[in-house]
């Protein structure tokens, strides 16, 4: 399989890496100093898995590089449209999109820009971070890709890219249940420690270890999980108690991107995580009370980060 990242951050390098180290043609589309540094010398990845570097190939001219089987998104959710547009040159008629980013939305808004049959659903699990440009640490959870067609069926193509990441050494499963369910799992637990880290200003190991935190961060995922359940996705009944016990496997120190952003005065992820939980919610009629006081709470802070992003 040939293949394109867009996006050669955390999500993106580490998994575009492994692609690239196991022999496969991999091509990251970076722009500016992740660039720079991707042509200068290279990808560099410090992993729990088995540290690696390696010249790679990078662009920031998609229609440099042709049609791939491939592509995989892992920018930032707010940049999903224009990362979409600009990739339109790698789509052939075979050519397909694997979202790996946060957020319940982001296939649907893939496919509104490349078509409803070129998008999966698609998931990761991984800590990592960019410690420099180029340079990805992963430092937390064994990387696994969780992939599927949307509507559930089974595709050629899913287990044509579960064979080829699982042979890069990368853990890769087509959900039995579906990755819309597999989806909103993630979404519970990333959305939840997001917006309570950010709010207190605390590692997962502060909050699960105080009994008051621990209760905000357990009811803002049962919330979501009700939302869903509401919404007809198929979510165990065990699902929030399964969510809190990853957040007890967790190192301490963890916290998560869209927190860290928030905190260095960064344009955030917090309206496709916190935000798409209120609009989920007002369109199914669903109380989602501490989501509410989360998003609140939050978004005066990312108004003027993003303000001061656009100048």
């Amino acid at each position: 399989m040939r293949f394109a990242v867009v996006g050669a951050g955390a999500v993106g390098g580490y998994f575009g890496g492994r692609l690239a180290e196991a022999g496969y043609d991999v091509t990251f589309i970076a722009r500016g100093r992740t660039l720079d540094a991707l042509r200068s010398r290279g990808l560099v990845v410090k992993s729990l898995d088995g540290d690696f570097s390696r010249a790679v190939q990078a662009t920031d001219d998609p229609a440099s590089v042709g049609v791939v089987d491939c592509v995989i998104f892992g920018v930032k959710a707010w940049q999903v449209e224009a990362a979409a547009r600009s990739a339109l040159p790698l789509f052939g008629t075979e050519s397909f999109a694997l979202p790996l980013l946060n957020g319940i939305e982001v296939p649907f808004r893939l496919a509104e820009v490349l078509g409803a049959e070129r998008v999966l659903g698609g998931l990761c699990r991984i800590i990592a971070k960019v410690e420099a440009p180029g340079s990805i640490h992963h430092f937390g959870a064994r990387p696994t890709i969780e992939l599927g067609e949307l509507d559930g069926s089974s595709s050629e193509r899913t287990e044509a890219f579960r064979q080829a990441a699982e042979r890069a050494g990368i853990v890769a499963k087509i959900p039995e249940a579906g990755i819309q369910a597999a989806m909103w799992g993630k979404f519970m637990f990333i959305v939840a420690t997001s917006a309570v880290g950010a709010v207190t200003r605390s590692t997962i190991g502060e909050i699960r270890d105080h009994s008051e935190s621990r209760r905000l961060l357990e009811t803002a995922i049962r919330e979501i999980w009700q939302l869903g359940r509401q919404r007809g996705i198929a979510l165990s009944d065990d699902a929030v108690e399964r969510s809190i016990a990853f957040v007890d496997q967790l190192p301490a120190e963890t916290t998560a991107s869209m927190q860290r952003d928030w905190m260095a005065d960064r344009p955030s992820e917090l309206d496709a995580q916190s935000g798409a939980v209120l609009r989920l919610a007002r369109e199914s009629g669903v109380d989602v009370p501490v989501n509410a006081f989360l998003h609140a709470a939050l978004i005066l802070r990312e108004t003027r980060s993003r303000q001061a992003a656009t100048g």
